[in-house]
């Protein structure tokens, strides 16, 4: 029996168990190498907050775009953020306190793709 899947601690993706960190699964923390090495920076904690602050200022069932946290952070250099912003969604949804959309419906943050919206975990 294997075990659980776990959360990514730097993008938020579920990620499963591999032969490989056997010894080690305990300790495992991140999905890859590349996250390992990107963390979680100041700038990721800056796109939870702006997320939470602009679905607090909205009523209990409004969605956000990742963008709008996006520009909140970044200003007119926003777009660089957008993946980072998607990542502080997908912690946020490991978190629960969020939840990730895509046409009205709830979908798994680990394999969505294209156009997405946030809103608060009901």
């Amino acid at each position: 029996m294997t075990p659980p899947d776990r959360i990514c601690v730097s993008c938020g993706r579920a990620f499963a168990w591999r032969k490989a960190w056997a010894r080690d699964w305990e300790q495992v923390r991140y999905c890859s190498s590349a996250c390992r090495k990107r963390g979680v920076t100041a700038t990721d904690t800056a796109l939870e907050q702006a997320i939470t602050d602009l679905l607090a200022g909205r009523p209990a069932q409004a969605t956000i775009c990742p963008s709008e946290a996006a520009q909140r952070v970044g200003g007119e250099d926003w777009r660089p953020l957008m993946e980072p912003a998607r990542r502080a969604a997908r912690r946020l949804v490991a978190a629960g306190t969020l939840e990730i959309t895509q046409g009205g419906r709830v979908v798994d943050p680990s394999t969505a793709r294209g156009p997405i919206r946030l809103r608060r975990a009901r």
